[in-house]
């Protein structure tokens, strides 16, 4: 533990809160945002500091802050992500309070977070939507589409009771949030400490909060759709039960009961309209599209258990005890077995006819089965091997450690 670290956490025994601005070029508005957040402080009697991190400014932000008795910490790695994580690191309050430097949120009015936190909230969130929008600042593709959609796939995958999933304006203690090991340098840091803390079990909480124009001159370092982007990924690939498993499933199961319905036949549906082969040949497609989700699924979710990415769970333990090489193999040669059976049972079949016109479907079903069951078993044998391939270097680093 080096001497700042120990100095860190002295001050912090005394000091209950850090407001946390990430900065990169804020000169137009810095000062305001200081001020409201040392008002705050003063008026509210909480020992406490305005911490600046910035990212590069090269506008004169930093001699602002300084000036005006706000400490500042440089942070080279480019990113809001970045710039926040190293805020956070160097924050010596019990408790962060953190918020864009544009002068869109009201440092003047924390009185709710610092309850929420002192009640015992280890994530308090702000939801703008509840608190009120001014006219003007939030585009309205960001309003009414791209927010409540992505704060929709939150609450679906994550089970977050929260409104308004990317708030800026968001307080969370100190300690909880540092225990999570943040990772992320983008946009997509806002997801990730969400995300994150409800995986951990942490409580989050939500409070309501206003949204104001931001008074910078300048365009804003969100991009819309990059951004909306890098939060939809993150929202993904921490969920591989919505990403893989659950698309992977309907998939299957709808393909499994139209093979089911169709392998001995047609099926008349009504008058003039009957599925045949070509709707058996649909179906199977999606059968094999399906098993290769769940097994990619299945491959994600054992990595994320043995790399700690994602919690264990009754469900994720078994998987991981289950599902190996070998045994994945195996099933493979399985099935392909299988699919050749049917294969030499269609070639004696047509052979019974002497090899001439096939005049009804049967023998091409049972080629499509067999031809189905054969790619089944070729995804499922190199998938067999792609999960050996990813767990090479942490029995490397199991075998290190002992």
């Amino acid at each position: 533990m080096n001497a700042v670290t120990k100095l860190n956490r002295r001050t912090a025994a005394v000091m209950e809160l850090t407001v946390l601005m990430p900065c990169l070029n804020e000169a137009e508005t810095l000062a305001l945002c200081i001020g409201k957040a040392q008002a705050f402080l003063k008026r509210a009697g909480i020992a406490g500091e305005v911490l600046i991190a910035d990212n590069g400014s090269t506008d004169g932000s930093q001699e602002i802050a300084e000036a005006l008795g706000a400490r500042v910490v440089p942070v080279a790695q480019k990113g809001y992500g970045a710039a926040l994580l190293g805020g956070i690191a160097a924050a010596r309050g019990r408790y962060v309070i953190m918020g864009d430097a544009d002068d869109s949120y009201d440092f003047s009015a924390l009185e709710a977070f610092v309850e929420r936190l002192r009640s015992g909230a280890d994530l308090v969130m702000g939801n703008r939507f509840k608190g009120g929008i001014d006219e003007g600042a939030m585009p309205p593709l960001h309003r009414y589409l791209g927010n409540p959609v992505l704060s929709f796939i939150g609450r679906l995958f994550y089970r977050i009771d929260t409104g308004d999933f990317h708030c800026g304006l968001r307080g969370f203690r100190a300690d909880s949030i540092r225990a999570l090991d943040l990772r992320t340098s983008g946009m997509e840091f806002a997801s990730e400490m969400v995300v994150r803390a409800a995986l951990a079990g942490l409580r989050i909480e939500e409070v309501p909060t206003t949204l104001k124009p931001d008074g910078r001159s300048r365009a804003p370092h969100l991009r819309t759709w990059r951004d909306g982007w890098r939060h939809l990924k993150f929202l993904l690939m921490y969920n591989p039960r919505w990403l893989f498993f659950i698309p992977g499933t309907a998939l299957a199961g709808m393909g499994l009961v139209f093979a089911a319905l169709l392998v001995f036949g047609p099926l008349r549906v009504i008058n003039n309209l009957s599925l045949d082969l070509n709707t058996f040949v649909a179906a199977c497609f999606a059968v094999i599209t399906g098993v290769q989700l769940i097994t990619f699924g299945a491959i994600s979710r054992h990595y994320a258990h043995m790399t700690g990415i994602l919690p264990d769970n009754r469900r994720s333990t078994w998987l991981s005890g289950y599902l190996n090489t070998d045994r994945l193999a195996a099933n493979a040669g399985l099935l392909f077995t299988a699919g050749m059976l049917f294969f030499g049972y269609a070639i004696a079949r047509w052979a019974s006819l002497g090899f001439g016109p096939l005049d009804n479907s049967e023998i091409p079903r049972i080629v499509v089965l067999g031809l189905s069951l054969v790619v089944i078993s070729f995804q499922a044998f190199f998938s067999a091997f792609l999960l050996g391939v990813l767990e090479i270097p942490l029995k490397r680093e199991t075998a290190g450690r002992q």
